[in-house]
């Protein structure tokens, strides 16, 4: 298994921090303070991205289908 570059106890992390209005999240010996609500919701979205690239979740695929008639 390779090294991910995120864990589920810093995605824990953030989501607590979001729950409670915060915008200052400790990983271990660093701090990390997030400028916005926004930036939060991001790394929460990425940290969540990439945990389920890695536990063989499937992702989810959008496909867009357009048909077109010249009205005969």
């Amino acid at each position: 298994m390779t090294d991910l570059p995120y864990t589920h106890e810093q995605l824990k992390a953030l989501r607590n921090a979001l729950a409670r209005g915060e915008r200052r999240v400790r990983f271990g010996d660093r701090l990390v303070e997030y400028r916005s609500v926004d930036e939060l919701l991001a790394a929460i979205r990425e940290i969540e991205a990439a945990l389920a690239g890695t536990e063989g979740q499937p992702r989810r695929v959008r496909r867009l289908l357009t048909t077109t008639s010249k009205g005969f």
